[in-house]
């Protein structure tokens, strides 16, 4: 069988099993970030690892500090959907020994750009030559509180679904220019009792799904209401991917009180209710698409 034929999720049900975790980790593969325990009595740490790489997330032509920003705003969105605070970040940079040296200095212009925004230190990384394309890997460290963490399994059936932004902005370049829903999630778990959350990086299609099956339920969402980008259709907002908004879940109880605080709070970015979680019974084959690697 080969990788194409397995497509990503499959790997890695097939490989995650196999890693053996010892007591102190909360959360391993799976989630959006690692979660461990600290030695602080009311904190947790989060570990999360993401990369670029040319020709699958950005092309050779694109601006190479828009390149370094995104890859350290990619591992940064993780952390916005566990409302983690990151801190520390390791930066490996794989590329040909051909690349121009000042095309090196605009990623990693772009890079420490991206970490300024919300006060990561980049405290070092790792070089290596390849012949293949450019690669850059980021992992960043830093924490959450107990008393706000939030993971993909915890949706109950009859809560509400809500994205923040629009949706299918991705193919306008919106994927080397994001900024990652930090402020935000860090507000929604202090005001909110949030149930489930993740980012939206491969596109509702993929991601609502794998939510779904994270909470051990299913879910119905009113495609009329995705909020989508100017230009944009309902099947790219389902399917495009790298959006890197907000997906989450609340009781209905707490519906009004949200849509009203937020409006206040972020009166220039959209919030909207786009469905529900469901009993597992319903069957999640309402949405398809979204980018899946190896396939």
């Amino acid at each position: 069988m080969k990788l194409s034929e397995l497509g990503e999720d499959r790997l890695l049900a097939r490989l995650l099993p196999r890693f053996k975790l010892n007591k102190t980790v909360l959360a391993g593969a799976g989630d959006d970030c690692a979660v461990l325990r600290s030695s602080r009595e009311n904190e947790l740490i989060l570990f999360k690892t993401d990369c670029v790489v040319e020709g699958v997330h950005f092309l050779a032509r694109d601006n190479a500090a828009a390149v370094g920003w995104k890859a350290m705003m990619r591992p940064l969105s993780d952390f916005a959907a566990m409302s983690g605070v990151p801190q520390f970040a390791l930066v490996t940079l794989i590329s040909p020994s051909r690349t121009p040296v000042n095309k090196i200095d605009n990623f990693y212009r772009g890079l420490r750009r991206a970490a300024a925004c919300f006060g990561v230190s980049i405290v070092g990384g790792e070089t290596s030559s390849t012949r293949g394309p450019i690669v850059i890997s980021v992992s960043v460290v830093g924490f959450v509180e107990k008393n706000r963490w939030v993971s993909r399994n915890g949706g109950n059936a009859g809560d509400d679904l809500f994205v923040t932004g629009r949706l299918g902005r991705a193919t306008r370049g919106k994927h080397l220019r994001f900024v990652p829903r930090i402020e935000e999630s860090r507000w929604l778990t202090k005001n909110f009792s949030v149930h489930a959350m993740m980012d939206l990086s491969d596109g509702l299609g993929a991601d609502l799904p794998r939510l779904a099956k994270a909470s051990k339920v299913g879910f119905k969402i009113d495609r009329k209401s995705l909020p989508l980008a100017p230009g944009t259709t309902t099947g790219n907002a389902i399917s495009d991917g790298e959006d890197y908004e907000l997906l989450f879940t609340i009781a209905p109880r707490d519906r009004k009180q949200l849509e009203k605080s937020w409006r206040q709070k972020f009166p220039r970015l959209l919030l909207t209710r786009i469905g529900c979680i469901s009993q597992l019974s319903t069957l999640n084959s309402q949405l398809s698409g979204g980018f899946v690697h190896f396939q």
